[in-house]
């Protein structure tokens, strides 16, 4: 099975520096939702088996845009299995902020998961936030799909991905996270090992 990872277009509370977990959900900024029609079209020859979602509005409203421009398009599934990491206290707070209180918890948030304490943010844990993603993904096997899309969350596709991999929880935001409306593909024959194609790739915004 080849699975596409898409994050979610860039939102205002993105461009506002503010921390957006699972409960946050602002809207797409119109310069991305161009750029997810660009996408989509770079994507619309491929015939997608399956299209899940997050049940957040700016990850379904991803997903919506590119099967808009589909040459096969299909019906979005939402999935809450797929929302973005619950980040407790610290959603909607600026993130120079955050790290100016808690300077130590933001460089483990952006460099080593092993190091942050979500517990301190009422936040929910790296093992969590990642399980619910790896069980959803292993959930496709036996199903008769070849090409599926995922889309969801910066946050939690990139250590979602990189624990289907087989990283280890320090290693997880090894040379850094995704970018909005990125594409990040993996094959598997098995799910249990999963081979990396692509990562993080935005090369349609160059055509």
């Amino acid at each position: 099975m080849k699975l596409y990872f898409v994050r979610h277009g860039r939102t205002e509370w993105n461009e506002e520096g503010r921390i957006q977990g699972a409960n946050g959900d602002s809207p797409l900024l119109p310069s991305s939702i161009q750029q997810i029609k660009k996408l989509g079209y770079a994507l619309s020859p491929i015939r997608f088996d399956a299209v899940f979602s997050s049940d957040l509005k700016r990850a379904v409203d991803t997903a919506q845009l590119i099967m808009d421009q589909n040459q096969f398009p299909i019906h979005v599934e939402e999935i809450s299995d797929l929302r973005e990491w619950s980040l407790g206290q610290l959603e909607g707070c600026k993130i120079d902020t955050i790290r100016s209180k808690y300077p130590q918890e933001m460089d483990a948030f952006r460099h080593d998961l092993s190091q942050f304490h979500h517990d301190l943010f009422d936040a929910e844990s790296l093992s969590d936030t990642t399980k619910r993603t790896f069980d959803f993904v292993k959930s496709l096997k036996g199903k008769k799909f070849d090409t599926v899309l995922i889309v969801g969350h910066g946050a939690n596709l990139t250590a979602s991905i990189r624990t289907l991999l087989g990283y280890k929880p320090e290693e997880l935001r090894k040379n850094g996270g995704l970018t909005n409306a990125s594409v990040t593909i993996l094959t598997t024959d098995d799910f249990e090992h999963f081979d990396l194609l692509q990562w993080n790739d935005t090369s349609y915004l160059e055509d």
